[in-house]
């Protein structure tokens, strides 16, 4: 068992690797304005919606690492009080319900609207803040300490 969990806990080291790609496409859009391209603004939206879904696809490996430690002190933090984990969790799922509503809305668009463009990249990403939620409820869990000192 701890060979699995060691396994998928190197695999989430994939979350750089998207996170760059993810990175790379924000700022390509902005060299289209340097160009002067005519079609530029197209360019960009293709650029977007590739730079939501490897972004969703990065904070999908994201989820595999080790829900029992935390990376930095000021996450340290953040899971420790209840008040602050609960409220990033309730952000969490703010942002959940709205990249889900606008991928899905923007999928029922005629097919020349921006938010068509971008609506398969919302759904990845918002698949992808799903997988953070679930990791984000293990640390909260983990790292409470108004849990930890009643047990």
């Amino acid at each position: 068992m701890n060979k699995a969990v060691d396994y998928f806990h190197k695999v989430s080291y994939l979350q750089y690797p998207f996170m760059i790609i993810s990175f790379w496409y924000a700022i390509k859009p902005y060299t289209y304005l340097f160009d002067g391209l005519e079609n530029g603004l197209l360019l960009a939206l293709a650029d977007y919606q590739n730079m939501l879904v490897f972004l969703g696809l990065g904070l999908s490996f994201s989820t595999l690492q080790d829900t029992t430690k935390t990376q930095n002190s000021f996450s340290r933090k953040v899971w420790e009080n209840p008040r602050k984990g609960k409220l990033f969790i309730g952000m969490l799922i703010g942002c959940i319900i709205f990249c889900f509503v606008i991928g899905i809305v923007g999928l029922y668009y005629d097919e020349k609207t921006v938010l068509n463009e971008l609506s398969y990249g919302c759904i990845v990403l918002a698949i992808g803040i799903l997988g953070l939620l679930k990791s984000a409820t293990e640390m909260f869990e983990n790292h409470r300490l108004d849990k930890r000192n009643g047990e």
